[in-house]
């Protein structure tokens, strides 16, 4: 599956990336992530379907502020988790909200 933007109002929920526009590593890292292929790694699981993610951003500057995971499991059920910048706490609780909407209508996945 391709990744899904998602409007989230003040909030704009995107995939993660590292490329020549924008660089989210810098921002993952001061959430405690540091591995180089994180971003890659993410990527791959959209396209495998084993997780789903989004970076949670400031609209204007594009900036992550927190990232929210899911993950699917064999009984059409799913797993949501996240984590937010220090300060960016709102972001998450909105982020998230948009995301399990997403989860069970568009996926049709209950969340645990």
């Amino acid at each position: 599956m391709e990744p899904v933007e998602i409007n989230a109002g003040t909030w704009y929920l995107r995939a993660l990336r590292a490329d020549d526009r924008i660089d989210d590593r810098p921002a993952l890292a001061d959430g405690g992530i540091t591995d180089p292929d994180y971003v890659a790694h993410r990527s791959e699981q959209w396209a495998d379907e084993t997780h789903f993610s989004w970076a949670v951003c400031e609209p204007t500057t594009a900036e992550l502020v927190a990232e929210i995971v899911v993950t699917p499991t064999a009984d059409d059920t799913a797993e949501l988790t996240g984590w937010a910048r220090r300060g960016y706490e709102s972001a998450l609780e909105t982020g998230t909200t948009a995301v399990r909407r997403f989860v069970e209508g568009g996926l049709g996945l209950s969340l645990r």
